[in-house]
């Protein structure tokens, strides 16, 4: 048989192809595409054949991609001695036509999830001394191009080819799909690297989990380690929030809810039950569980209600070295600290230091002769209308609240205020 290295095909241009015995006689027609993941995700294993002695109730044949070889103008026929062999119901193949075509699959880098239409396939040469063949899935089609060939399938292939190339190229390159399995039900399941996943911003995964139909977005939000999975679902409304962890037991919920912010925990533990959000804080650490429980005690909609319990304050008597040790050690999310709090003794907020004031000071400095920004402050009363209007009026990155002693309970931030304009509107 003459070689063909590097001919491009695709899943619906073989779909239905006929292959050929080592004599040349029909055999049977290509009915799907077999990937052995556990073996090699980036090649089909065999082909899924419909013999054309079978009855219609037969079950169908496996044809090894190395048993077969590869005719002029792509003609599929069997090597000498191979045989086709039974497919078993138990065997654990991703099968391309039933279990990917179709699908949603999320694209990591163009941060969306997108619609499966066809499969690229590429056939090879596994080396040049050998007439072994290998067939590798090069690129996932998620343009018009590969949805116009699979309406077209069954046309000759110069035509379909013609038509189709009249369309833009939209594809996902097989790398990027990571490994696919298939759950009880059947449906594909992408398991993407998470690697990838935690260079996205969580505002994108939120967006790509409320893409998803229900059983892709539990799949993808169990494959979230906690802390990913808790930046994620502080992006997302309340409503999808408690669709994503109603099947979370309460320790999966609790080391979830322990990497949140403690301000969104609180509000999501809010939406639920007495019962559910007792279960879930017995889980917790007892020092998050402390902190969330104080925020829940306050109304959503006052300033203590939107506030967050991390931040950075110190004594007012501290030197710029201990802030500097202090934001190496915080442990929340560093991308909020924009100020730091100057404290009395009594914990009484005294001075408000911009952070760019703190790196641009020399070690030893006293954190209370460096520039000052503007000091302004609001009750942990204060509604989410007056929160906004000080934002508004002092062009704010954090707002410090304080409880009737005028101590500091919590800061809020920008974010919490954008959240809470969205959300009335």
């Amino acid at each position: 048989m003459t070689k063909h290295p590097n001919q491009r095909t695709s899943v619906s241009a073989l779909l239905g192809a006929a292959v050929a015995d080592a004599q040349g006689s029909p055999l049977g027609h290509v009915r799907e595409f077999a990937v052995a993941p556990s073996i090699d995700a980036a090649h089909i294993h065999g082909l899924v054949l419909r013999l054309a002695s079978a009855k219609r109730d037969k079950q169908p044949s496996l044809i090894l991609i190395s048993q077969l070889e590869l005719g002029p103008g792509g003609h599929m026929q069997l090597r000498k001695d191979a045989q086709p062999t039974l497919l078993q119901e138990d065997d654990d193949y991703l099968l391309l036509e039933r279990d990917l075509l179709d699908q949603q699959i999320i694209d990591v880098h163009g941060h969306k999830v997108v619609r499966v239409n066809d499969v690229d396939l590429v056939w090879e040469n596994c080396q040049e001394d050998t007439p072994d063949l290998s067939l590798r899935i090069a690129e996932v089609e998620v343009g018009m191009r590969g949805a116009v060939r699979r309406l077209l399938k069954g046309l000759p292939s110069a035509s379909v080819d013609r038509i189709s190339s009249r369309f833009g190229q939209s594809v996902i390159p097989w790398d990027f799909v990571d490994l696919i399995e298939r759950d009880p039900s059947r449906r594909v399941r992408l398991k993407i690297e998470q690697d990838r996943l935690s260079k996205m911003h969580p505002s994108d995964i939120a967006d790509i989990l409320e893409e998803l139909a229900p059983a892709e977005r539990h799949a993808l939000f169990i494959s979230l380690d906690e802390e990913v999975a808790a930046e994620a679902l502080e992006e997302v409304k309340p409503k999808m929030q408690q669709s994503l962890i109603e099947s979370l037991d309460s320790e999966q919920i609790a080391g979830i809810v322990e990497e949140m912010d403690p301000g969104a925990a609180a509000d999501l533990l809010s939406e639920m039950t007495d019962e559910r959000s007792e279960a879930i804080l017995e889980e917790m650490d007892p020092e998050e569980r402390q902190e969330v429980e104080d925020l829940l005690e306050f109304s959503g909609d006052s300033a203590a209600g939107r506030m967050t319990t991390e931040y950075l304050a110190l004594p007012a008597t501290a030197l710029v070295d201990r802030a500097i040790d202090s934001l190496r050690e915080y442990e929340g999310d560093i991308d909020n600290i924009t100020d730091v709090f100057l404290l009395d003794e009594e914990e009484k907020i005294i001075a408000v230091i911009p952070l760019v004031q703190l790196l641009l000071a020399a070690a030893g400095t006293p954190l209370a002769d460096l520039p000052r920004g503007h000091l302004v402050t609001c009750n942990v009363d204060a509604n989410g209308r007056k929160v906004a209007e000080l934002f508004d009026k002092y062009n704010l990155r954090s707002l410090p609240v304080v409880d009737h002693e005028k101590q500091l309970a919590g800061v809020i931030h920008a974010e919490q205020v954008i959240a809470l304009l969205r959300a009335s509107r």
